[in-house]
């Protein structure tokens, strides 16, 4: 009985934690972004946020965005056009592009951006992509 206690141990830590993944798909299941986000330990405060995309059977990447918090947790995604994306997390802001799947660096100060949707944890703690009003759908 002890070393049962003793294996369940570990999932009971691991019970509770988030580990969700939402996409938004471009023009089909081939070409899309993919948005993860990990809760290491039931207690933290903070996920790891990272996201993955492509555009098969060209390419396919997963970038590591770093850290931001649970609460409220909202990644806003915006296109600036030919295939190149914002994603936005509080004050940080990341961008990508789908053509060669790769990270850019820091936005301009004055990009055009439309916006596309939202991803965000719904009342269930999952991940969900929840499409900008009005944003025109992907073709």
């Amino acid at each position: 009985m002890r070393s049962s206690l003793l294996l369940l141990t570990p999932l009971l830590l691991l019970t509770g934690c988030v580990n969700e993944s939402a996409s938004y798909q471009i023009d089909s299941n081939d070409h899309a972004l993919t948005v993860v986000v990990t809760q290491d330990y039931f207690w933290s405060k903070q996920v790891r946020l990272q996201v993955i995309a492509s555009r098969m059977p060209d390419c396919q990447r997963q970038f590591d965005l770093g850290k931001t918090p649970l609460a409220d947790l909202n990644v806003e995604l915006f296109s600036t056009g030919d295939e190149t994306f914002l994603l936005r997390s509080g004050d940080e802001m990341w961008q990508v592009e789908t053509q060669n799947c790769t990270q850019l660096g820091d936005p301009a100060a004055d990009v055009q951006a439309q916006p596309i949707g939202v991803f965000h944890l719904d009342a269930r703690k999952r991940l969900v992509f929840e499409r900008a009003e009005g944003a025109v759908a992907s073709s």
